[in-house]
């Protein structure tokens, strides 16, 4: 497997300690978690979504457990503005502040209370199971270039997270890039739904959720892949990585970080085991395998 030399990692605007993020959604709740997985050795973190509203969420069941990923439809719970006051604790740490809205305005105001208390936003604009929010916004290009633009305008970077579940995903890209982002976040869940052959009933309590984990890897793969043509600001990959070679892969695809979700849940060290694989000192330079699957 490639190595690369260990070192600062500066993405989309924000310097991480390493390539590694903690996605968001995994333990992003609270100041205290987030900090957790900073000393577990994320690079990075990035927060739960937060929106202009505090929201319970979904009706459970809300998380399943499959045999190659996880499945979920958690509704977007948040505290909304109370939220800021968990982000003390990490005063010039690198972490992105996910944020949520039905409107460009709605964005622009969440991103006014969180700005100069994080290092960069993430445009949640692409959760499956959310109505009125992500996804549902995120497959209109127009809508996708004005909610950047709202909150790009801080001078805050800005990154955008774009749902698999498009015909095209490079026209959403192009669009956050006209938008102002400076990065791009591919992919978020899959939308996807299982049934209870026992009860005769969806597993979860909304039905649909979104898949995430092993099982859609090869999905964001080839979305990293064409992006990769598509935009020129960079990429930060995401879904199902769980080892060292898995983010050798998705920097050949195109991506210059990645985030890692799921694989959190089996097992909170996963970035210090990562790291262990993934870096060395006689390494190669990162930036010599980012897209190189395109020579």
């Amino acid at each position: 497997m490639v190595s690369i030399r260990p070192g600062r990692v500066i993405v989309g605007g924000v310097t991480l300690d390493n390539h590694l993020l903690l996605a968001a959604g995994i333990l992003g709740t609270t100041g205290a978690s987030l900090l957790r997985m900073l000393t577990l050795g994320a690079g990075g973190v990035v927060t739960k979504s937060i929106g202009p509203l505090p929201k319970d969420g979904h009706a459970g069941p809300c998380l399943v457990l499959l045999e190659d990923g996880l499945l979920n439809a958690m509704g977007l719970p948040n505290p909304s503005k109370d939220f800021v006051d968990e982000l003390a604790p990490l005063a010039n740490k690198p972490v992105i502040a996910s944020i949520f809205g039905s409107t460009p305005e709605e964005f622009a105001t969440v991103a006014g209370w969180l700005a100069g208390k994080v290092a960069g936003f993430e445009l949640n604009l692409s959760c499956p199971h959310a109505e009125g929010y992500g996804a549902a916004i995120g497959t209109d290009p127009v809508l996708v270039e004005a909610c950047t633009r709202a909150v790009s305008r801080s001078g805050v970077p800005t990154w955008v997270k774009l749902t698999p579940n498009v015909t095209d995903i490079t026209l959403i890209g192009k669009a956050a890039e006209r938008g102002g982002a400076s990065a791009i976040v591919a992919i978020n869940t899959v939308k996807a739904m299982r049934i209870s052959t026992g009860l005769r009933l969806p597993v979860l309590g909304n039905r649909f959720g979104g898949l995430s984990g092993s099982a859609v890897f090869p999905v964001a793969i080839r979305c990293v892949y064409e992006l990769y043509d598509a935009v020129k600001i960079p990429i930060i990959g995401c879904g199902g990585i769980a080892s060292a070679d898995n983010v050798v892969e998705m920097m050949m695809a195109g991506a210059r970080a990645v985030e890692i979700g799921s694989a959190v849940q089996a097992d909170a060290t996963v970035f210090e085991k990562i790291k262990m694989d993934l870096y060395a000192k006689d390494g190669v330079d990162a930036d010599g395998i980012v897209g190189c699957a395109h020579a």
